[in-house]
């Protein structure tokens, strides 16, 4: 169904008027959203006037799509059989924990979808599907904006359809009554504003098609056919073309949009990101520059198609279809309103108090039948009778349990090696368990030993295993592989799955044998030490262990930082001191599950430890590390430890301390250097600028004490350096910079 022409003249002439001389004006609900929006000035004017002619000339889906077929075509010959053309949007693990955020939200479809819609169908038929999908999108965004955003202040989004005559929104209960039926082309998420009743391109959060054949052609290989992703693509490029002739910037990241695609029962999710900056506006080309900055300069991912809705019309919120709707109107709204006050990981870690709950309201007592608080199947062979099951039927030996004693030997598969480990000590924090151990054939030499959970799907407790064991050796491994070495970063010493007593019953298919055990992963770091939490509660962390510390993390960061890897959760729970056998105490940066590899990426998110940035956006820039270690060393060095629940606070705890440079103090009082790094680290955060490790860890070498090095130098002189670090770094004076301008 192609877009029309008519009308877009009509609507692209409203936007060259409002653009040149008309300014738009905001609307009171954007003033509402928070701290986390942010505007910009930039004049539409300065930009050449080709690109608007260019916009305006953009106006089939199919003339693109007609260039796109063959590129289409060619990468999917170009994948092995079972691939796909191109990635998922959303990994499995980001939708199951999203899975457990959602389990205490309610949404409610109240019009349900007609349970087929084709070309054929009546006209009452198809326009309760539209009214349907109208409302499928209103529950979700509302259902999401309260849960994540705000209870209490409106929400500053409403859903309408668009009618392809003239470009504009309407809600579809009055475009139906006034004939306008067989016009609407697609169901629009916008923002609100008064002066644009009818809605604006630029003004588009996400957009959702309803088409009669998502599932009859995407068949075995549950993807679109190249005419729904054409027009999907088309959708999404004149999104991000309008995001970028607007006059004011809406969205936090203008160059990611989302396009759902849906049909009675079925939908999938197609992301599209690219900046349309390197596009060739040619106007008397516009759809072959439009395709060759789709081939070139944009990357797409799309999802499976998977059912959103069942014969009787009702959606299935938490099937997997339906997630990634709402995964993806999620991502939407935090572009237009920045991340939530309730974050995912806060949501989903009630998971764990709502199944304890289930179990006392199901008297099922304590969890000594499995000490993880795990319920575990027992595959058994069919029958078709019904029989009575003994209870001493299902034998569960103690020695099978997931419970590991000091002086058990665990033995791990490795490749084609088989390796026994000794536990030697236990490890018990707030988040998880892990083990001190040793090599059966080097009894002598301690190493840290992580068990991860196996099952297919864990719950919210094994997600924390999760990332510290399997994502955790995909990062030790890439560094690996990219050659990196530093006495500061952990070493991966082994890893691989437990070797489980008994035969083995694993189906020649793949998979695990229905023993606890089978398919556990298991991790093997050196070195060994205690953490900078242990340290403080025992009082040890003082002057040269604060500055050695920063030292050597900083050390583990520019090494890591070198390969393009940033750390992501840097607090005292992981960072190791290291005393044994060796001459002077060192600090190791351990805890890399949470680290940045690709922009995809997300830190983890601590309200009392996450950069600035990484709460404001969500990702890292080049001082975020630096900025949660001079949390950690503020913390860990007697700072108070204020009382944050909710980003909001979080981010009003970092603008009132750093203004009144409480951090810079408190550090001054332990180290001149160290306040000196924390005044550096204020003004480089959330600035384009590297930084600058090298000058940072000669001037904390030379503040060491390590009995050899001579006198103490002054770290606050930086006449050795032959100009002020923040000249070398390209900055303007610190005191004109930083946090005050950030937030």
């Amino acid at each position: 169904m192609s877009l029309g022409t008519l009308g877009i003249w009509l609507f692209e002439i409203t936007i060259l008027y409002a653009s040149v001389g008309n300014p738009l004006c905001k609307s009171p609900d954007q003033e509402s959203v928070g701290s986390g929006t942010k505007r910009s000035s930039v004049s539409s004017g300065s930009r050449p006037r080709n690109q608007k002619e260019f916009f305006y000339k953009f106006l089939d889906s199919d003339c693109l799509t007609e260039k796109l077929v063959d590129w289409f075509e060619s990468l999917t010959e170009k994948c092995a059989p079972e691939q796909h053309a191109f990635d998922v949007p959303f990994e499995l693990i980001e939708l199951q924990k999203f899975d457990y955020a959602l389990e205490g939200i309610s949404f409610q479809q109240l019009i349900r979808i007609p349970n087929a819609v084709h070309a054929s169908t009546s006209d009452a038929v198809e326009a309760t599907a539209f009214l349907a999908i109208e409302d499928f999108l209103h529950a979700s965004v509302k259902g999401l904006w309260e849960a994540f955003w705000s209870q209490d202040e409106p929400m500053p989004f409403s859903v309408a359809c668009l009618y392809n005559s003239n470009m504009k929104f309407y809600q579809a209960e009055k475009a139906i009554a006034n004939g306008r039926l067989g016009g609407l082309c697609a169901t629009g998420i916008i923002l609100n504003n008064p002066r644009h009743p009818h809605g604006k391109w630029d003004h588009v959060l996400e957009l959702a098609l309803l088409r009669p054949d998502i599932r009859s052609l995407h068949g075995g290989d549950r993807r679109p056919s190249s005419s729904v992703l054409g027009e999907a693509l088309f959708c999404a490029f004149r999104m991000l073309l309008a995001r970028s002739l607007s006059r004011l910037n809406f969205f936090q990241d203008p160059s990611t949009v989302y396009v759902v695609l849906v049909d009675s029962q079925y939908g999938g999710v197609v992301k599209v990101e690219g900046d349309v900056n390197k596009l060739n506006f040619d106007a008397n080309n516009v759809y072959e520059c439009a395709a060759e900055w789709v081939k070139n300069y944009s990357r797409i991912t799309v999802s499976p198609i998977d059912r959103i809705w069942n014969k009787l019309g009702n959606a299935n919120w938490g099937d997997i279809g339906a997630l990634q709707v709402l995964f993806a109107t999620f991502h939407c709204i935090m572009q237009y309103a920045g991340p939530p006050k309730h974050s995912i990981e806060d949501l989903a870690a009630d998971h764990s108090l709502r199944l304890q709950t289930r179990r006392v309201e199901r008297q099922l007592g304590d969890t000594s039948v499995n000490e993880n608080g795990l319920f575990r199947y027992q595959q058994r062979s069919v029958s078709p009778e019904i029989v009575e099951v003994q209870e001493d039927a299902v034998n569960i030996e103690s020695k099978e349990s997931m419970k590991l004693e000091v002086g058990s030997v665990l033995w791990m598969e490795d490749s084609d090696w088989q390796k026994g480990y000794q536990i030697k000590e236990i490890i018990s924090t707030d988040e998880l368990t892990y083990y001190v151990a040793s090599h059966v054939e080097e009894p002598g030499k301690n190493l840290f030993l992580y068990v991860g959970s196996h099952l297919l799907e864990p719950a919210w407790e094994d997600m924390t295993l999760w990332y510290q064991v399997q994502r955790q050796t995909k990062v030790l491994t890439v560094m690996k592989q990219k050659g990196l070495s530093s006495k500061y970063l952990p070493q991966l010493s082994a890893s691989g799955r437990i070797i489980h007593p008994g035969q083995c019953r694993r189906p020649s298919s793949g998979g695990n044998c229905d023993h606890p055990w089978c398919g556990t992963p298991i991790l093997v770091t050196s070195p060994v030490g205690e953490t900078v939490a242990e340290m403080v509660s025992r009082g040890q962390f003082g002057t040269d262990e604060a500055i050695r510390c920063c030292h050597d993390c900083l050390s583990a960061l520019s090494t890591a930082a070198s390969a393009g890897i940033r750390h992501g959760d840097i607090r005292p729970e992981n960072v190791i001191c290291v005393k044994s056998g060796v001459r002077h105490p060192y600090f190791v940066l351990i805890g890399w599950g949470h680290a940045i590899l690709e922009d995809r990426d997300r830190p983890a998110m601590n309200l009392h430890f996450s950069s600035t940035y990484a709460l404001q956006e969500g990702k890292l820039c080049s001082a975020s590390d630096a900025e949660s270690l001079v949390y950690m060393l503020y913390y860990s060095c007697g700072g108070a430890y204020p009382d944050l629940d909710s980003v909001e606070g979080a981010l009003q705890w970092r603008e009132t301390s750093w203004s009144r440079r409480l951090i810079q103090q408190k550090l001054g009082d332990i180290s001149t250097v160290l306040k000196a790094f924390a005044d550096y680290v204020d003004s480089l955060c959330g600035t384009p600028y590297p930084m600058d490790y090298e000058i940072w860890l000669r001037r904390l070498r030379r503040n060491i004490h390590d009995g050899d090095h001579g006198k103490e130098v002054d770290a606050t002189d930086d006449r050795s350096f032959g100009m002020p670090w923040w000249f070398k770094t390209g900055l303007s004076d610190p005191c004109c910079t930083g946090h005050n301008h950030i937030l």
